[in-house]
């Protein structure tokens, strides 16, 4: 794939690119020839097309990851610290490359350059950890009543299928890529329609880092023939997924033909608790960026905030005035804090959402409509919204937006807080406020979410377990839980009687 190394004076500037798939080493077509068209949010102009992948592809590319699985001295046969040294030196490529992948996930999903830089380190601190986690995958040992030696092994599951999303596209493929192969395995990477050029990119520096042909396949294509064709391809063991909650209840439907193992990454509906002893300043200060870094399309975001009845009205106008002073703008612009969501199609949505809040009787206090700037008026933008005067049986308040909209809800106590909070089918992220280090403890016990903070937004670590409870997903990814999702235990003994 060809593309500029350096930034141009105007987001507009790229020239469209033909991009191409990975699969066994080389840089393919669609087996029918067909393609589809990559759009730059913030203007609306193609910028790239790429294959339109399907079943034949799929299998194409499963054929090609399950030879490099077998090979006798390939990539699951290597010493478990040759692999590592691999993956520490694919992590240094990418973050060599980080300046041009970051300009490709900006204008590709019409993220400000800056956060883009952030999360393509990101994400070769995640390939960076998982070149180091390789050699430290251990089995056991166990006594047992029989007289014998009993232990256990952990061994790669073979050819994994990933899919990944339009929101954090580089980022997600290493959080899946990393620990698929650092355990040995072979894998095919789908990104998501709306941005397939940085998962096309990370498949060509694999190559280069030295990995194998065929251990790193990219497949390009829409969901419902790619992704489905993965889900359900009997020469696959394992299928990870972060998306939506539907197309993963989907993907458990298709991945049932093999009974093969999955791990889901699904949606969110998270609070952000204050209580009245907060720092109030603290979390108006940091808490925009919860629900309105990305534009809001982040699965973690806090977009319930469930405020103390004494504190509401202060809690809603300091919280106002900070998102005021949210700058969204053309993502190619380093001040940009917020730029356009990933496509029109997902702006109407989000509008829609608006106008069935302001129905419900919520009332609009800052947001609510596209900026009156002309200069972004061909970009798919929205000004951060938030919404006061909710209840949490409302909409907006109980389904998943995906977009810059925050919904402010009061409560009296601590019991009926968490009774708001956990009010959800969803159950992924939250945070707490409060100086009260016993009653933010005692919150964080009582939520129903897999990641937790106290006085901060911080959810995710590289280092920490990360998921969701109930209709959030299954599986914990990140840190060394991860490399569970993507081993088989063995377990082997043996008669010394």
């Amino acid at each position: 794939m060809t593309t500029e190394q350096q930034a141009p004076d105007s987001s507009a500037a790229f020239a469209p690119t033909t991009s191409r798939m990975m699969i066994g080493g080389e840089s393919v077509d669609a087996a029918d020839g067909q393609t589809f068209e990559v759009v730059n949010p913030a203007t609306g102009k193609v910028i790239a097309t790429a294959p339109l992948g399907g079943r034949e592809d799929v299998d194409r590319a499963v054929a090609a990851a399950r030879k490099a699985f077998d090979d006798r001295k390939g990539w699951a046969n290597w010493a478990a610290g040759k692999r590592g040294r691999t993956l520490a030196k694919f992590a240094d490529l990418i973050k060599k490359n980080s300046d041009e992948l970051a300009w490709l996930e900006s204008r590709n999903g019409g993220k400000p350059i800056g956060g883009a830089r952030g999360e393509i380190i990101g994400a070769s601190l995640v390939f960076d950890y998982y070149g180091g986690a390789a050699n430290k995958v251990y089995g056991q040992t166990i006594p047992v009543s029989k007289p014998g030696l009993d232990f256990t092994l952990r061994e790669p599951i073979g050819v994994v299928g990933l899919i990944v999303p339009w929101n954090f596209p580089l980022l997600m493929a290493a959080w899946k890529v990393a620990p698929a192969l650092a355990a040995g395995n072979t894998a095919i990477l789908k990104p998501a329609s709306y941005t397939p050029l940085t998962a096309i990119r990370l498949a060509e520096l694999a190559l280069e880092a030295g990995l194998p042909a065929g251990v790193l396949n990219v497949v390009t294509g829409p969901g419902g023939t790619a992704g489905a064709s993965i889900a359900a391809h009997p020469g696959i063991g394992k299928v990870a997924f972060t998306g939506e909650t539907t197309t993963g209840q989907e993907i458990m439907r298709l991945a049932a033909g093999n009974v093969k193992k999955i791990s889901l990454e699904l949606g969110g509906k998270s609070p952000n608790i204050v209580f009245a002893d907060a720092d109030l300043e603290k979390f108006a200060r940091e808490s925009p960026y919860s629900v309105f870094d990305n534009a809001g399309q982040d699965c973690c975001a806090r977009s319930r905030i469930l405020v103390e009845r004494s504190v509401h009205e202060k809690v809603v106008e300091l919280f106002a005035a900070a998102t005021r002073n949210v700058k969204v703008g053309d993502p190619a612009d380093e001040a940009t804090e917020v730029g356009t969501l990933v496509s029109f199609k997902q702006r109407d949505r989000v509008t829609d959402y608006i106008e069935i809040g302001q129905a419900e009787g919520a009332t609009i206090v800052v947001g609510g409509a596209a900026p009156d700037d002309p200069a972004l008026a061909d970009g798919a933008y929205l000004m951060p919204t938030v919404f006061d005067n909710v209840t949490n049986d409302m909409r907006i308040a109980s389904e998943e937006i995906f977009g810059p909209v925050v919904s402010v809800i009061p409560f009296d106590t601590e019991e009926e807080a968490l009774r708001l909070a956990n009010a959800t089918p969803y159950g992924l992220s939250g945070s707490i406020w409060t100086r009260d280090l016993a009653k933010g403890l005692r919150a964080a016990k009582a939520l129903q979410a897999g990641v937790i903070s106290v006085n901060s937004n911080s959810s995710v670590h590289t280092e920490a377990p990360f998921g969701g409870y109930k209709m959030s997903g299954i599986g914990r990814e990140l840190g060394m839980s991860a490399l569970d999702l993507y081993t088989e235990t063995k377990n082997v003994f043996i008669d010394i009687s």
